[in-house]
């Protein structure tokens, strides 16, 4: 393939993966607790090329996907276990192959009195453990996290910083893990918790929207280009095989 053809196709996969993206925050625009996926550019130089070439050619390539962790607002619903963060910070959940963290907290208390996420996931305390809580009473969570019965605590929502955030993997919508079992994982600080409200997606579907659209553009671009390198191509090959 020829330059034109092959920084074209280069361009294409690149956008095509920026269209995966933007197609996944725009389907969970509505999502509680989603925190929005975006790509970082560079670009593409081969190790020959580096060796070889004093002006060697380079690609547009999707380097890598980072997370937007910044915040979303918050809603009121009227749910006395629906709890948001309005503060730095994770809920700290028991999945099925280890702690898990995520922002979403629309909680229920089971029949059997734990305190867990919609997808069954227990909800820890500060002392690591899940809190427990009588499901015929009503509930009270302070800004801080403290879960209340009847006057009487019943245990503390844990709420966790990750400083390194890029060690966290994301998990379906609005769950994440640590790839670093290493990294460091503190006590939030300054932590306030909103009872009855839930925090959105912090991406705004008409951004996605009009991004969508420039992304897309820029795709027919790039086909275009490539077409038109295909043909120059072809016209190529007759020219020398008319020669001949």
């Amino acid at each position: 393939m020829d330059a034109l053809s092959i920084s074209a196709a280069s361009g294409m996969r690149s956008r095509m993966e920026a269209l995966d993206l933007l197609a996944n925050n725009i389907a969970n625009a509505n999502t509680t607790g989603f925190k929005a996926d975006r790509e970082f550019y560079n670009l593409y130089v081969s190790p020959e090329a580096l060796g070889g070439s004093e002006r060697p050619d380079t690609l547009p390539v999707v380097e890598r996907h980072w997370t937007d962790f910044s915040q979303g607002v918050t809603a009121p619903t009227g749910n006395p276990l629906d709890v948001a963060l309005a503060s730095s910070g994770f809920f700290a959940v028991d999945g099925p192959n280890g702690i898990l963290y995520t922002r979403n907290g629309n909680f229920t208390i089971t029949a059997a009195g734990k305190l867990q996420t919609q997808e069954g996931y227990s909800v820890r305390g500060e002392d690591g453990k899940p809190i427990q809580a009588d499901p015929t009473k009503a509930v009270s969570i302070s800004t801080d996290g403290t879960v209340q019965q009847d006057g009487q605590i019943v245990g503390r929502i844990a709420v966790v910083d990750i400083p390194q955030r890029q060690d966290l993997e994301k998990l379906g919508s609005t769950y994440f893990q640590m790839n670093d079992i290493k990294a460091m994982i503190k006590s939030a600080t300054g932590v306030q918790i909103q009872q009855g409200r839930l925090e959105g997606a912090n991406g705004a579907p008409a951004e996605h929207a009009v991004r969508l659209v420039s992304v897309m553009r820029q795709f027919e671009m790039l086909q275009k280009a490539l077409s038109i390198g295909s043909e120059m191509n072809k016209k190529a090959i007759d020219e020398v095989a008319r020669v001949s």
